[in-house]
C-alpha cells in the first residue's frame, strides 16, 4: 500500500494529536441564529476547545455505559454539534450510526435497532418526535440527546448539556479517564455505520473501522506530499473548508477527518439554501459538493445571461466558446497562447471574473463526488478559472478511491486512484477495487458481503467503467444499464448528465427504456428556473403545474432533446419524454438524501406515463 501507514491508531489518536499541534488555532467557526430577529453570528472553536467540550461528551456517553464499540446513532443535520457528537462516540470508544434527518420514523427505527445502537442523538422535537412513535421498535435505546429543545420528565430524553455536565463530572473525579478512553480504541474497532440509501430493497449498515478513515486521511496527505512535488498545493492547516455536506452520508465524513489530518479551518453549515449567501462569508479556500450544486449555480448563470439580452448575452455566449476552448486545451496539458489567450483575456475580465467573485476570492477548487458531473459543466467553470475535481467512490470504500489532479484533469473521468487504492476492469466491465478504503464488511446480512468482496480483498463497485491512460471513466451502474428489444445497450447517466448541461430549466431526467423498442424521457422541471424563464416568456400568471402541460415549454424542452439526440447514437436517442408535474424530491422518495436518483422509485411512482409513450410499439418482456 505504499506510504499510506498512518501514524495514528485511531480517529481519536488522530485527533488528540491536532489538538496537541495545533491548540490555539481555530478549528470551527458555525452560525448561531439570534431568537432576537437581528442577524445571525457566526462564533468559533479553537482545536483546545473542541478538545474541552468532546471529552465531556465522551464522558458523559461513556457514564450512560457506552463502552468499546457500542453504537450510538445521530439522527440531525449537518450542524458543529453532529461534529462533537461523532467524536464523542468515538473517543468514548463506541461507533457512531448515521441517520439523515429526513428519514421516516420507521426507517429512523429499522436503523436505530439494526445497528443496535444504545443512545440517540437527535437534532430537535421533530427528530425526537420520531423516536418516541417508534420507541416500542427500539428497546435497546436507553437515552436520547437532544441538540436543540428540553428533556423528557421520565428521563428518557436528556438535552446536551445535560450529557455535557455529566461528562464533566466525571472528568473532576478521574482527570485520567479521557486519556485512558482515547488510548483503548484500536484500529480495527468499528468506527461508523453508514446505510446505503438503495433504489429498492432493505439499507445496508456498511462497517467501517478506525482503520478505514485513517488510510483515506493518509492518502489525501500522500497525495499532497506528491502534488507538491509537481508544483502543487492541494491542502494546508491555512486552507479553510465550507462543510454543508451532509455528515450521514460518507462523502461528508470524509471530508470531516481529512480536517483532523491537515488541520484546516472548517465553516459547518449545513442549511442548502444558505451556500450561495455563505460563501461571500465564509471565503473559503475549497469546497466539496453534489453535481447539482454545480448545475444549479451554471443555470442561474445561463438564466441571468440570457435575461440581459443582447449584447451583454452575446459577450457571454462568446466568453464561454472562448472559455471552452481554454478548457480543453488544458485537459491536453497546454496553455492558451497567442490570439486564445488574449480573447481569455477579455473573456476573463468582462464575464469570468464576476462568476468568480460570487464564490469569495480565495477559492482555489472544488471537490465532485457522489453522482456524475456532465463534462460540460466541468469545462465551463475550468474555463472561467474555476477548478473542479471529479472524485469517485462509495459508501463501501470509504467515498475516496478517485480523484482528478490539479494540472492533470480530464473532464468525464474520476481521475486517477487515490494513493494505495488498486483498479481493475472485470470481465463485464465492472469496477474492482482493493485497498484500505474498502469496508470491513455488511452488518447484520450474512451472505451479502462475500457477494461484493472476494478473498483477495478485491470489491466489486456495481459500477462500469474503463481505464483511460489509467484515468478511471464510469459509463453507467451495471444495475441501471440498459437493454432494449433490439439488443443495444444504453448508459443513461451519460444521457442524462449531458442533457442537464442543454437545458438550465431542468432538474432531472430519467431516461427509460430496458426491454422497450426505444428510449423515452421523464423531464423534471427546476421550480426556480423555470419560473424565472416563465417570467421572460409571458406565463407569469401560471404556477408550476400550469407551466408543465404549457406547449410554450415543452416546445423548449424538445428543442433541448432535439440538440441531445444530435449528439447520441440512433438507439440511444430519446424518441419520446413527458413533463413531470413536480419536481423529484427527497421527501416524495424519488431523491436520496445525496441527491442521488432513485431511478427505480421514479419508473414505479410514473409507470402509467412511461406506458403511455409506448402506446404505439408492442413493449418486449
Amino acid at each position: 500500500m505504499g506510504n499510506t501507514a498512518s501514524p495514528f491508531s485511531s480517529v481519536p489518536d488522530m485527533f488528540v494529536s491536532r489538538v496537541a499541534e495545533s491548540g490555539d488555532a481555530t478549528a470551527f467557526t458555525y452560525p448561531v441564529p439570534d431568537t432576537t430577529g437581528a442577524p445571525e453570528t457566526w462564533e468559533t472553536l479553537t482545536w483546545s476547545q473542541t478538545r474541552d467540550r468532546v471529552r465531556d461528551l465522551a464522558l458523559g456517553l461513556h457514564s450512560l455505559g457506552v463502552t468499546s464499540q457500542a453504537r450510538c446513532a445521530i439522527a440531525a443535520g449537518t450542524r458543529i454539534e453532529w461534529i462533537l457528537a461523532d467524536l464523542a462516540i468515538l473517543c468514548a470508544g463506541g461507533a457512531s450510526t448515521t441517520i439523515y434527518p429526513s428519514s421516516t420514523a420507521p426507517d429512523a427505527a429499522y436503523i436505530i435497532a439494526d445497528s443496535g445502537s444504545m443512545v440517540v442523538f437527535a437534532e430537535n422535537a421533530e427528530q425526537v418526535a420520531k423516536l418516541v412513535d417508534q420507541r416500542a421498535q427500539i428497546p435497546g435505546v436507553s437515552k436520547v440527546v437532544v441538540f436543540d429543545g428540553e428533556g423528557g420528565e421520565d428521563g428518557w430524553v436528556i438535552t446536551l448539556d445535560e450529557l455535557s455536565a455529566l461528562g464533566a463530572k466525571a472528568h473532576e473525579e478521574r482527570p485520567d479517564l479521557f486519556g485512558e478512553l482515547v488510548g483503548s480504541v484500536e484500529s480495527d474497532h468499528l468506527a461508523t455505520l453508514i446505510y446505503t440509501s438503495g433504489s429498492t430493497g432493505r439499507p445496508k449498515g456498511v462497517r467501517l473501522d478506525h482503520g478505514n478513515w485513517l488510510y483515506e486521511a493518509q492518502a489525501l496527505s500522500d497525495l499532497d506530499e506528491e502534488l507538491r512535488g509537481q508544483g502543487w498545493e492541494l491542502l494546508t492547516p491555512q486552507d479553510v473548508q465550507y462543510l454543508w455536506l451532509p455528515l450521514s452520508h460518507v462523502f461528508g465524513k470524509l471530508m470531516q477527518v481529512s480536517q483532523l489530518r491537515v488541520g484546516f479551518l472548517t465553516a459547518v453549515d449545513g442549511r442548502v439554501d444558505k451556500i450561495v449567501d455563505n460563501l461571500a462569508i465564509v471565503r473559503p479556500t475549497f469546497m466539496a459538493a453534489a453535481p447539482r450544486i454545480f448545475e444549479k449555480v451554471y443555470n442561474r448563470v445561463v438564466m441571468q445571461a440570457k435575461e440581459a439580452g443582447g449584447a451583454k448575452y452575446r459577450i457571454f455566449t462568446w466568453a464561454v466558446g472562448v472559455g471552452d476552448k481554454v478548457a480543453r486545451l488544458k485537459e491536453e496539458g497546454k496553455e492558451p497562447t497567442g490570439a486564445l489567450a488574449l480573447q481569455h483575456k477579455v473573456a476573463d475580465r468582462l464575464v469570468f471574473s464576476k462568476l468568480r467573485a460570487r464564490f469569495g476570492d480565495r477559492l482555489k477548487f472544488f471537490i465532485s463526488g457522489s453522482a456524475p458531473l456532465a463534462p460540460e459543466i466541468g469545462r465551463f467553470f475550468h474555463g472561467a478559472g474555476i477548478i473542479i475535481l471529479e472524485g469517485y467512490g462509495l459508501t463501501e470504500t470509504s467515498a475516496g478511491s478517485f480523484l482528478n489532479r490539479p494540472g492533470d484533469i480530464r473532464f468525464g473521468t474520476v481521475g486517477l486512484p487515490m494513493p494505495g487504492t488498486e483498479v481493475k476492469i472485470a470481465e463485464d466491465g465492472e469496477i474492482l477495487l482493493r485497498g484500505g478504503g474498502v469496508m470491513r464488511g455488511y452488518h447484520n446480512m450474512s451472505g451479502a458481503t462475500e457477494e461484493v468482496l472476494n478473498e483477495d480483498g478485491w470489491f466489486a463497485t456495481g459500477d462500469i467503467g474503463v481505464l483511460e491512460d489509467g484515468k478511471l471513466r464510469i459509463t453507467d451502474r451495471k444495475k441501471e444499464l440498459i437493454k432494449t428489444s433490439g439488443g443495444k445497450y444504453v448508459a443513461p447517466q451519460g444521457i442524462e448528465s449531458r442533457f442537464k448541461a442543454l437545458c438550465p430549466y431542468v432538474s432531472n431526467l430519467v431516461v427509460h427504456g430496458d426491454r422497450r423498442a426505444y428510449c423515452v424521457a421523464l423531464v423534471a422541471l427546476d421550480p426556480e428556473a423555470i419560473a424565472t424563464w416563465a417570467e421572460e416568456n409571458g406565463l407569469g400568471a401560471l404556477d408550476y403545474a400550469g407551466l408543465t402541460g404549457d406547449p410554450k415549454v415543452r416546445a423548449m424542452v424538445q428543442e433541448a432533446i432535439d440538440a441531445l439526440n444530435l449528439t447520441l447514437p440512433r438507439h440511444e436517442t430519446v424518441k419520446k419524454f413527458a413533463i413531470l408535474p413536480n419536481d423529484l424530491t427527497v421527501e416524495g422518495g424519488e431523491i436520496t438524501p445525496s441527491l442521488k436518483m432513485r431511478r427505480r422509485a421514479v419508473e414505479a411512482k410514473y409507470q402509467e406515463i412511461l406506458d403511455g409513450m409506448y402506446e404505439d410499439s408492442v413493449r418486449t418482456l
